[in-house]
């Protein structure tokens, strides 16, 4: 071998060699829920996580502080939206406010999953929430077994504009109408996604309404402020309540007799999920246009059941630093 034929055939080994060593851009999916103080999200977060390191993306996780800050929530998604992820999943905090940011995601080519609240526009590629309106049929029929089919009600409702928790309301109301005439709805205030406001809005139906019979609440903070109000005026047992999504405290409620049930949904499987939908999609597969999880009715006999317990408690820390 001549020494030019050397050289070349050193040359082109070491180019070889670098082109092994390059590795292909991580993907990057971007997961934008409603807010991020709530263990519902963190959960969500959780969930979101697991599925990057199973399916080796970098998961970009921001979101609002508060689940009414609309404008942020907008900003933020903007901002992936400039960033060029390769997948966006948003959890839209108001029906209507994202429809010109997901117009400029579909311009911009990045596949959309609309996850736990809906929204009106069409220009994304899925949906995946829990059914919402089945898990307020449920929560109505638990209640009504509860007041053996007869009394007063009152709800204390999340906030104007988010789908989720307007379809749970929705199917509250239509399961108390049309299967359970013995019950009345006379009172339904506003928590505002802020457990104060919640307990506040309680404390006012129960005081306006001094022989309520039930009471359900339709967020997690809606659901803390409630439980608050009903201890503070030691009626447990006797407004009888059931409260949506799942805490460490509703949790210990529900044990205690504040809370007779909880209607959980399954968030560390809700931001799973979503990954993998905006993975299957880059790999060139057609995620279903919408996917329904199912939420679970949960009474102070089912605590100890494994499933409930890994319900409840999923181990966030595994993942959440």
């Amino acid at each position: 071998m001549t020494r030019c034929h050397r050289a070349a055939a050193a040359l082109a080994a070491v180019l070889l060699l670098a082109a092994g060593c390059r590795r292909a851009p991580t993907r990057e999916i971007a997961v934008v829920p409603k807010a991020t103080s709530h263990l519902f999200w963190q959960s969500v977060q959780a969930g979101a996580v697991a599925a990057g390191r199973d399916f080796r993306v970098n998961i970009l996780w921001n979101g609002a502080a508060s689940e009414t800050d609309y404008s942020r929530q907008i900003e933020i998604v903007d901002s992936m939206i400039a960033r060029h992820v390769d997948g966006l999943a948003v959890a839209a905090q108001d029906r209507d406010a994202l429809n010109a940011s997901l117009d400029r995601a579909a311009a911009a080519g990045i596949p959309v999953t609309v996850f736990d609240s809906g929204v009106d526009s069409t220009r994304y590629m899925t949906f995946l929430a829990t059914n919402n309106y089945e898990a307020g049929q449920m929560a109505a029929r638990k209640l009504a077994a509860l007041l053996q089919g007869k009394g007063t009600v009152a709800v204390v409702l999340h906030a104007p504009g988010s789908r989720s928790t307007m379809d749970r309301e929705e199917g509250f109301f239509d399961a108390l109408a049309k299967e359970f005439p013995g019950i009345s709805v006379v009172a339904r205030q506003y928590g505002m996604s802020e457990r104060s406001k919640a307990m506040a809005a309680a404390e006012n139906m129960l005081t306006a309404h001094p022989d309520l019979n039930g009471m359900f609440a339709s967020s997690e903070p809606s659901s803390v402020g409630a439980a608050r109000a009903i201890r503070e005026r030691g009626l447990a047992g006797k407004v009888r309540f059931v409260a949506f999504d799942a805490s460490e405290g509703l949790v210990e409620d529900l044990r205690g007799g504040i809370i007779d049930a909880l209607v959980a949904q399954d968030p560390f499987k809700m931001g799973y999920m979503t990954v993998q939908t905006l993975v299957d999609k880059l790999n060139g597969k057609a995620p279903p246009r919408q996917i329904d999880l199912h939420a679970r009715v949960i009474s102070r006999g089912d605590l100890q059941l494994p499933d409930v317990k890994a319900l409840l408690f999923p181990d966030i820390r595994k993942y959440l630093n």
